[in-house]
């Protein structure tokens, strides 16, 4: 256990080292405030911009205030997820690849507690990043629209939560699969495209997808319940999480081994 939070405490001062403890949470928060400001204030930015004829009137509905969050949350799950696999696609390739985890796991340091250490500082980072981000926006959607109670927020967040949580995992398996960073950040981004397009595809059939966790989130916002197949859906992300962290160590050790 030692030797555990040894590495994790290594994970998080290397990312207190390359920024990521700052730049990360300030960009998720950035991503959070958009959506519902440039929404309020569309209007004013259009009559400032001068994108309207003289004398003309714009008038655009305000969307409901779980409309908006949506609108974050779309955001979040947008740009945040792509931010995310850039920013941590070198946890363990680039390590791989000048020799530096080679270096490590010559010691008596298990494989496991390499990857989970790894795997726990970026879920860490990331996870305190998205919820500050949907923190954000859920204020400012408070604040210009209407409230949202802090308890559906939390449900919310739960969900979107462990939908990041997936996205960590995968983009850890997939470091120990390839030793190229830009080779996991494309085949990872890949993995949840086409993951995505199939559940929307064959949403009846895919109900378990993790993908469906952002389904719900919405589901939750707007109409205030989630989605029957909830529950089979976090049972089998958890399930996949425990999977690739389980193959991750495997691959890796055989990899390192081989070499």
């Amino acid at each position: 256990m030692r030797q555990w939070l040894v590495l994790f405490q290594k994970e998080l001062l290397e990312m207190a080292r390359n920024f990521k403890l700052i730049w990360l949470p300030l960009v998720f928060i950035l991503l959070g405030m958009i959506d519902p400001l440039t929404t309020y204030y569309m209007p004013q930015i259009l009559e400032m911009s001068g994108g309207l004829p003289e004398g003309a009137v714009f008038e655009m509905p305000l969307p409901s205030a779980p409309e908006v969050l949506m609108m974050t949350v779309s955001q979040l799950n947008l740009l945040g997820v792509l931010i995310i696999v850039l920013a941590s696609m070198g946890t363990i390739a680039a390590e791989r690849k000048s020799g530096l985890a080679g270096m490590i796991l010559v010691k008596p340091i298990p494989y496991s507690s390499y990857v989970t250490a790894k795997w726990a500082g970026l879920s860490v980072v990331g996870l305190v990043s998205v919820f500050l981000g949907y923190l954000a926006g859920w204020y400012y959607v408070t604040l210009l629209f209407e409230p949202i109670s802090f308890g559906v927020f939390l449900q919310s967040y739960l969900l979107f939560a462990l939908w990041f949580v997936f996205i960590f995992t995968l983009t850890i398996f997939f470091n120990t699969v390839v030793k190229v960073p830009g080779l996991v950040a494309f085949v990872t981004i890949a993995t949840i495209i086409v993951l995505s397009v199939l559940t929307n595809t064959f949403e009846a059939w895919m109900m378990w997808s993790p993908v469906q966790l952002t389904g719900n989130v919405g589901s939750l916002l707007v109409e205030g319940k989630t989605l029957e197949e909830l529950w089979l859906t976090v049972t089998v992300t958890l399930i996949l999480v425990v999977l690739l962290i389980v193959s991750a160590v495997n691959i890796l050790r055989n990899k390192e081994l081989a070499e």
